[in-house]
């Protein structure tokens, strides 16, 4: 890798040549920096694309957005679900370093009224840029927490991390915003209130019982305490539901809520009339705006007019719809004559859900040759994302590059794009991809990745350059359930550690570059430089290791328990109940193009 101190002037003279200005003109670099805009799928699966080998669900703008740039086919997520992986993605650094994961369980930010977030000393690229003049934005799903002290802190906010623009939803869509098929939550807390009720009534009865047939003597407080205990139990456990949509499914502008609960079939039409409103306003100066979509997480909410047009079922028709809001995106650059002069990158924060299931329906991405899926620390399934950069006229074509890339790299990618300077004073873990993406490096800058479950490493994977291989070394993996499936099917993802993940020793190994599907596990006999491998990986792992400093756990119980008092609320809590959003039927003219 270049030095830090040549390579923003090699990437501002190279950058200039391809855009055809003068070196001497580039002193404040407002001649070649770009807007940025980066779009993230959530949950969507890489096998669920048209360039990336899918024959059944229609893609054309993502496909699109391929053929005029450049595509990545070994782009791999920092976790394997969403709140680690998109911390690394803002940070370029792994999501252990900012203590964004959690060592017992808890994978993502459970609640919105959690005090568990993305820490306030942790610098993103849109904090860089913002310092560089860029106007910065993000719309859709955030998930990195909201609040640390009080209801109104918004300690862990978009706007304290760097974007002067925020809409969208603070936590993650979730099937429990439906009161869906698929629950992530209110399912399994209703099961125990239930049994919590049915003790507690039981034990009112037993003490009622006791009373009036004079078996047992004493005040009648016990008994009291425990219908009242039981009447509460089943209150909760009847409006669950409700309080989990209230507290967790609403839309917010900046730091208003907008929405309390969310109108689902509005929601797409509200979230492009935003994007279309943060591009003209900021048309005539850089910006970076990240579209973060909340397709394709269950419950797959989708439009009428995408309902049922796919082959796919709910799966496809959500997928279908979220390419035609990419395409309509798209065209708002053209339209405000912003397509040269703008870097667009598409991904997905992780791999599809495998275990996103109901009897024969699957409501799941396909993650297509890859083993695994979402929640799945390792395996390739649950980490490896699509990844297209398109930018006319300076980036090749119809590129394809087959090098191991993260989506931490996008951090000093485009920091360094912005005109500003990736922090010295901590790790980064990502790797500025221009150079390979110009076809002036043939190599990534990565040699090793990392692969963490929570904070448990399950695989590594090496690239030996010399040797043209890429091996993947698995420590860990989680036991699939039933015997023989490629999932962990009856729960809602595979488990990061305990007596359902089998601990490897020696370890797993895989060449990726012969067997990118991880069907076969080399052994000492089947591989001559297996112990070279192993030796070189534990090498590798010490040293990194060597760079991590201890910080708090965001993600333990400690910062991931709901509490009343950090609970969001429009109107007096526990009454939260807004709509500022209006009537989607009533958009100016000039925006009616927005909806399907």
């Amino acid at each position: 890798m270049l030095p830090q101190e040549h390579s923003w002037s090699w990437l501002t003279v190279t950058v200039s040549v391809l855009l055809g200005v003068r070196p001497s003109a580039c002193g404040d670099l407002s001649g070649a920096r770009p807007n940025i805009l980066l779009l993230m799928a959530d949950d969507f699966g890489i096998g669920d694309i048209g360039c990336y080998g899918n024959s059944s669900i229609r893609t054309p703008n993502i496909d699109r957005l391929a053929e005029d740039g450049v595509m990545l086919t070994q782009h791999v997520a920092a976790a394997s679900v969403c709140t680690p992986s998109r911390a690394a993605f803002l940070t370029g650094r792994y999501p252990l370093r900012s203590g964004m994961v959690s060592s017992n369980g808890y994978r993502v930010l459970q609640w919105t009224g959690v005090s568990g977030g993305l820490p306030t000393n942790e610098t993103t690229f849109a904090k860089i840029l913002k310092d560089r003049g860029y106007a910065t934005g993000l719309i859709g799903k955030w998930h990195l927490g909201l609040n640390c002290e009080s209801s109104n802190d918004h300690c862990h906010h978009p706007l304290n991390h760097g974007f002067d623009h925020f809409y969208g939803m603070p936590f993650s869509m979730m099937g429990d915003c439906i009161h869906w098929e698929l629950s992530e939550k209110r399912a399994g807390m209703e099961r125990k209130l239930n049994v919590c009720f049915q003790i507690m009534a039981f034990t009112a009865l037993t003490l009622t019982t006791g009373k009036l047939t004079h078996l047992t003597s004493g005040s009648w407080t016990p008994v009291i305490w425990s219908t009242i205990a039981a009447i509460l139990l089943f209150m909760t456990s009847y409006f669950m539901g409700v309080l989990i949509v209230h507290a967790d499914c609403f839309l917010m502008r900046n730091h208003t809520i907008t929405e309390q609960p969310m109108d689902f079939q509005r929601t797409t039409s509200l979230i492009l009339k935003e994007v279309s409103s943060f591009v003209q306003r900021n048309k005539h100066r850089p910006f970076l705006l990240f579209v973060s979509f909340l397709h394709v997480h269950t419950p797959l909410i989708t439009t009428e007019t995408f309902h049922g047009k796919s082959v796919h079922g709910l799966y496809g028709d959500n997928t279908e719809e979220m390419d035609w809001m990419l395409g309509q995106i798209l065209a708002t650059l053209d339209m405000e004559g912003l397509t040269n002069s703008t870097l667009v990158y598409f991904t997905s924060d992780h791999g599809g859900s495998l275990e996103a299931q109901v009897r024969n329906n699957q409501y799941g991405g396909w993650n297509g040759i890859y083993k695994g899926g979402k929640g799945m620390g390792g395996w390739e399934g649950g980490i490896r994302v699509p990844a297209i950069f398109r930018w006319p006229g300076v980036l090749p074509a119809g590129r394809v590059i087959h090098e191991p890339t993260s989506l931490m790299d996008v951090f000093p990618t485009v920091v360094q794009l912005g005109g500003g300077e990736v922090p010295q004073d901590r790790v980064i873990d990502g790797r500025d991809l221009l150079p390979l993406l110009l076809g002036a490096a043939p190599h990534s800058d990565h040699e090793f990745l990392l692969h963490y479950c929570e904070n448990f490493l399950h695989a590594v994977r090496w690239l030996q350059r010399d040797r043209g291989r890429l091996w993947k070394v698995h420590y860990m993996t989680p036991v699939f359930h039933p015997e023989g499936a490629g999932a962990c099917y009856g729960r809602g993802v595979c488990p990061c550690s305990g007596d359902q993940v089998a601990h490897h020793d020696p370890p797993l190994l895989f060449d990726l570059s012969k067997d990118p599907s991880e069907a076969h596990a080399l052994t000492p006999d089947t591989e001559p430089l297996f112990y070279q491998v192993m030796d070189t990986v534990a090498w590798a792992v010490e040293e990194h290791r060597q760079t991590l400093s201890p910080v708090p756990l965001q993600l333990d119980t400690w910062g991931n328990t709901w509490r009343p008092w950090l609970q969001p609320c429009c109107g007096r809590f526990p009454l939260c109940w807004c709509d500022r959003e209006g009537d989607p039927e009533s958009l100016p003219a000039r925006e009616s193009w927005l909806l399907p």
